[in-house]
């Protein structure tokens, strides 16, 4: 058991001033609703933590804070720890880099990104004022969550100091595309990535999400990773997707709540025998407000059948009233509503009802379920819970209209999915909505109400918090584990007594170093002699498992009584017998690849292509760091869509990357060879990434050392490929005694 960290950058309320009375206010957005559903849980939903505290900033002072306390005003089912940055300081921070710089960029208008560095001086100082309250207060044990763009900067802040501490970080609003994020200025782009990853786990709505975050991390930081797993600083953290949930119980049970019940039905009234459509967005240009508008403008006009039967309530909720974009963007909202109400108004029907305030929970719901559609059309939107929360409140009809650039669209693809910017497409969406049979919405409905329900918030947060957990366990177990003279000595016994001995040995790398070009890695005399030596044992089965072509492997060692493995396994020679191929595939899907890869050969000076009889490989080794790794990340993308549906796969190895089949590897091929040779000691050698495969086959059953630091399955590790000949050495000496003792 321990206790949980929310960190935001706002609490979950504010407090309203008037005169000498003050009052909180719930504030809005998804974070706050989620967590706060969470936190709420009573007998039934333990959530199994001791404590709950969440940390967030204040809008008003210390003494207002210290008031609403004696008030008693504040009632909730957590601790509050409330921060009071400076306000010059906040302004910058949160009008100006947060909203001004991330928000737009990463909704994709960078057209609207402003690049201040007093902005970004603010945003550290205040990311750092929320490490320095945390560290006040943290104790061993504690689980930290921290939430969302405003402070991206924190859970690197934190690690520095907390090098032990489980971290997790959600980021609520889309993570852009590379081509996106590369806009902002590497001084800034690069420390907002080494400050998400320091978090243990690193969340998003999305798999798409989760793809521009790893690729941005890989271009810009050049970490590695492997099944959304990144290897950076020597920790491992994991990515993942986590799409948001809403507390569905809590608007199903708003159904019957007496007065919603009798907000719903004062609206029916004022509303009889008229069509409701019905939008409630925070004013930000990111929600295409004035797009929607003009849907609906081109829905009367096209559809006039619709006149004086329907009406559209367009609730627009105050945000960010200071920046400019949002209060130009007000005006130009409120100019096309009277626009429209004037065109098409008569003496007894108005089309559109415009709000600009905060509406209740009880008049949302009322809304939600008085209203046959919900037109909700961002242009970009990391979730939007509003598509979730109508589509919950929904009883027996109603009808989602939902922009196919949310993150929610994902899970309800059952609504009317529209591009928002066609106006066309949203106006025809709004007609088929309105004439849509009660059969069919029902329908809809009900497969998006089973899926809301199965996937809530508390599954969300449960989700995360229990992969949080299980990624510091697994932080544990894959820690670099180096090579100790302890350990060593026990290898060195084991082997002594083992009366059939197997050794796996990858060979670049491995037993030679890497070359500039491949031909160059020639078998030296004295790795020669250590392997005649090895191998004239009979009790020892040495096997070369390469990803070499056969005729390379067999001009080098074919002369020595070894196991020989070439291209992972698609050709194996058993010890003094022939070569056998085990994979025959026909060639012609080289034809497809070999332009490809050329292409980027002529675009990478020092790169060069590898043909082998199953494979294709892509060198980069000899190329300009930067620029080789670059377009290696661009190549390896774009074989990937390439060999979509595909018996193919591709393999991002050392400075390499290979094409070959699937099924082809040396995980399966060792699990081939020790099956058949059934020893009872095993060691296995590699450092590359296709060595992983091996390394995860043979964990259990022997001994596995990886070369060189990273992310691995191995049980450990050596720094260097220099170290691998000594280290083999040492099991020379047995066998020349043993051979003494027979002559």
């Amino acid at each position: 058991m321990s206790r949980l960290i929310i960190i935001s950058n706002r609490l979950p309320f504010s407090i309203d001033k008037e005169g000498d009375r003050m009052t909180v206010r719930q504030s809005s957005g998804g974070l706050v609703s989620a967590i706060k559903s969470y936190f709420e849980r009573e007998q039934g939903h333990s959530t199994g933590y001791t404590h709950k505290i969440w940390v967030g900033s204040m809008d008003s002072s210390l003494e207002d804070w210290e008031n609403v306390q004696k008030q008693g005003n504040v009632n909730e089912d957590f601790e509050i720890i409330p921060l009071f940055p400076p306000k010059e300081c906040y302004d910058d921070f949160y009008n100006g880099f947060s909203n001004s710089t991330l928000w737009p960029l990463f909704h994709y208008f960078p057209s609207l990104v402003e690049n201040k560095k007093e902005y970004f001086e603010a945003y550290k100082r205040v990311n750092q004022l929320f490490a320095d309250k945390i560290l006040d207060f943290v104790e061993p044990g504690d689980v930290i969550w921290v939430h969302d763009y405003q402070l991206m900067l924190l859970p690197q802040m934190l690690r520095e100091k907390l090098p032990d501490a489980a971290i997790g970080f959600f980021l609520h609003i889309p993570f852009p595309s590379y081509e996106i994020f590369r806009l902002m200025p590497t001084n800034w782009k690069k420390p907002i990535l080494e400050g998400m990853l320091g978090a243990d786990l690193v969340g998003f709505h999305t798999h798409e999400y989760v793809q521009h975050f790893l690729h941005s991390a890989k271009m810009i930081l050049k970490v590695e990773s492997q099944f959304n797993n990144i290897q950076y600083r020597d920790r491992l953290i994991k990515t993942d997707l986590f799409p948001i949930g809403i507390d569905y119980e809590k608007f199903r049970e708003a159904c019957i709540d007496e007065t919603v019940v009798e907000i719903g039905t004062s609206l029916e009234e004022r509303f009889y025998n008229q069509k409701l459509i019905f939008s409630v967005d925070r004013l930000d240009y990111t929600k295409g407000l004035n797009y929607r508008l003009d849907g609906f403008e081109v829905f009367l006009n096209k559809y006039p059948k619709w006149r004086e039967k329907v009406v559209f309530i367009l609730n627009v909720i105050p945000s960010r009233d200071a920046i400019q974009t949002y209060s130009e963007k007000k005006g130009s909202i409120e100019e096309k509503v009277s626009t429209i109400n004037g065109k098409f108004s008569t003496l007894h029907w108005q089309p559109l009802i415009y709000r600009y305030n905060h509406l209740t929970f009880e008049e949302l719901c009322a809304l939600y379920q008085v209203a046959d559609v919900a037109l909700i059309t961002p242009l970009r939107d990391g979730m939007n819970l509003v598509a979730k929360e109508y589509v919950a409140s929904c009883i027996d009809k109603g009808v989602l209209i939902l922009s196919e650039l949310t993150g929610a669209a994902n899970e309800l693809n059952e609504a009317l999915l529209v591009n928002p910017t066609d106006v066309d497409e949203v106006a025809s969406a709004i007609d088929t909505a309105l004439n849509m049979p009660l059969v069919e919405q029902r329908s809809r409905l009900s497969y998006m109400q089973r899926r809301l329900k199965n996937y809530d918030v508390f599954k969300w947060m449960d989700e995360f918090l229990d992969c949080l957990i299980e990624t510091k366990k697994e932080q544990e177990s894959v820690k670099v584990n180096l090579l100790k003279e302890t350990t060593i000595a026990q290898i060195q016994d084991d082997f002594n007594n083992a009366s059939k001995r197997c050794i796996l040995l990858d060979y670049d790398g491995t037993l030679a170093p890497y070359q500039k070009v491949p031909s160059l890695a020639l078998p030296s005399d004295d790795l020669l002699q250590l392997l005649k030596q090895l191998s004239s044992d009979p009790a020892n089965d040495m096997i070369i498992i390469s990803g070499r072509d056969a005729q390379t492997l067999d001009n080098w060692l074919g002369h020595l009584p070894l196991t020989l493995v070439a291209e992972h396994g698609a050709y194996v020679k058993y010890k003094n017998e022939e070569w056998r191929e085990y994979i025959t595939v026909p060639n012609e899907w080289k034809d497809q690849i070999r332009p490809l890869m050329q292409l980027f050969v002529d675009r990478c000076a020092g790169s060069f292509i590898e043909e082998k009889n199953s494979t294709l490989a892509w060198h980069y080794r000899n190329t300009q760091q930067e620029l080789g790794f670059s377009r290696s990340r661009e190549l390896r993308n774009s074989l990937m869509q390439l060999i979509t549906n595909t018996p193919l796969q591709v393999i991002d190895g050392n400075k390499v990357l290979e094409v070959r089949m699937i099924g082809v590897d040396k995980g399966a091929t060792a699990m081939n060879l020790i099956n058949y040779l059934n020893p009872d000691f095993i060691l296995c050698i590699g450092d590359d990434t296709t060595d992983e495969d091996m390394f995860r086959s043979l964990r259990e059953r022997g001994y596995t050392i990886k070369i060189g630091r990273g992310n691995t399955a191995a049980q450990y590790t050596i720094m260097s490929q220099r170290e691998v000949y000594p280290f083999l050495s040492r099991f020379i000496k047995p066998i020349a005694k043993q051979q003494a003792q027979l002559t």
